[in-house]
């Protein structure tokens, strides 16, 4: 009687751990910032801030570069590249912040001249599409390997690039395990926010990643409230997500401008003259936090942007992303340090 009790209670347990496997909970969240690549070496100057702030994370990011979709090869760790661009100094980089206790998510990133949009590309013929995969692969087995190497704790095979996802899945499915026998850590894909929902290899991942420039007010300065009811919509489609995977959701970029109605179109980046709105990017910082930092489905995030010169960053008055000599510094600061108490 006593085993077969035994054997019903391991039974029950079993069931409640099947039960539960299906439920995404993040023990940790990601306390990030994208840093900025520079043309010098890093420095523990440069870490100090990020230590300040209480970030335990930082997206390094290497990138590669085509011309058009007429020349589809893509180039890269070239020596005409800033030094944290390429290979050697994201190695320097990763290895300096782990000396320094702050973990590393490795993000390669692409850039087509003139500003083309990345998830837009489409190649004109299947030789070109196969041109362009075989030095993308490479592109990210470099990196894997890199990744491998440093012990990078994270690393992202892509950014936006949605066309390339959705009309090449098998390249990806194979490129996703050659990646995985390269690298042993924890796999990403960075997604543009209004595409997210629609990623077909979600499931072969370990995080859903989401750039979340989602639109959550149209007011000049937006309040807490209205940016938080702004956010309801796509955070019920981002926990949706989460439950239909069951993986955990990654904001692998968040920010927005210090301008006015920074919350309308936040991934808007051209350059535009007129004055600085602290208030209103703070106030959209607050919100996203308040949204999202205290699920236990939600992974964390990226800040962008984070520039390696912190000194200088702060004395410049702009209306860009970075929050760095900002009131969202400051908000940034209370969210990661009440969540790493």
């Amino acid at each position: 009687m006593k085993n077969y009790v035994h054997s019903i209670a391991l039974l029950i347990l079993g069931c409640c751990l099947l039960g539960c496997s299906a439920t995404t909970v993040v023990s940790e969240k990601i306390n990030g910032v994208s840093f900025v690549a520079s043309r010098d070496t890093l420095q523990k100057k440069h870490i100090i801030p990020l230590l300040e702030v209480h970030a335990d994370y930082a997206a390094i990011m290497p990138f590669g570069f085509v011309r058009d979709k007429n020349h589809p090869e893509l180039h890269f760790n070239s020596e005409r590249q800033w030094f944290g661009e390429r290979y050697e100094g994201v190695k320097q980089y990763i290895e300096l912040l782990h000396e320094n206790e702050i973990k590393v998510m490795l993000k390669p990133h692409i850039w087509i001249w003139r500003g083309v949009f990345t998830g837009d590309m489409e190649m004109d013929s299947e030789a070109d599409w196969v041109l362009f995969e075989n030095s993308y692969e490479e592109f990210i087995l470099l990196y894997a390997q890199l990744a491998e190497e440093t012990h990078a704790d994270l690393l992202c095979i892509g950014t936006e690039l949605f066309n390339f996802v959705d009309q090449r899945p098998d390249f990806w499915k194979q490129l996703i395990k050659k990646v995985r026998a390269t690298y042993t850590g924890k796999i990403t894909y960075a997604e543009n926010w209004d595409k997210v929902d629609r990623v077909a290899i979600w499931e072969d991942l370990d995080f859903i990643g989401a750039d979340a420039y989602f639109p959550v007010s149209e007011a000049q300065t937006p309040t807490i409230e209205d940016a938080l009811a702004g956010w309801k919509p796509h955070k019920k489609l981002l926990a949706s997500l989460s439950k239909q995977y069951s993986k955990p959701v990654l904001f692998t970029e968040f920010g927005y401008r210090s301008a006015d109605y920074a919350g309308k179109e936040p991934w808007a980046s051209d350059r535009y003259e007129g004055k600085m709105n602290s208030e209103a990017q703070a106030q959209l910082y607050e919100a996203l936090f308040k949204s999202f930092w205290d699920e236990p489905w939600f992974a964390g995030g990226f800040a962008w942007k984070w520039f390696h010169n912190h000194d200088r960053a702060i004395q410049q008055e702009n209306n860009r992303f970075t929050p760095q000599g900002k009131q969202a510094e400051e908000v940034l600061k209370k969210w990661y340090q009440n969540s790493v108490n």
